[in-house]
């Protein structure tokens, strides 16, 4: 998974695309995990950083990463990996 590299993010998860023009906000574990993501960290590496900072299963994890995914390629926030 590779975010777009025009993708901007704030601090506080505000997230825009220049591209379209829309913008996002996710909340402080989606932020987390886009960041992550931004700085092309894979999915292991992902969720082991977020398991080990918030009270979350591995099976909880993996649903709630598949969920946030789909929704980044929905958006067309990340471009598909070759």
């Amino acid at each position: 998974m590779k975010i777009r590299k025009n993708i901007a993010i704030s601090d506080s998860g505000f997230v825009f695309d220049p591209g379209t023009g829309e913008s996002y906000t996710f909340n402080p574990t989606g932020h987390e995990i886009f960041r992550l993501l931004k700085e092309q960290r894979d999915f292991n590496e992902i969720s082991e950083i977020i398991s080990s900072r918030y009270d979350i299963d591995a099976y909880s994890f993996e649903r709630f990463y598949n969920d946030f995914v789909a929704m980044l390629k929905q958006y067309q926030l990340c471009e598909d990996e070759e």
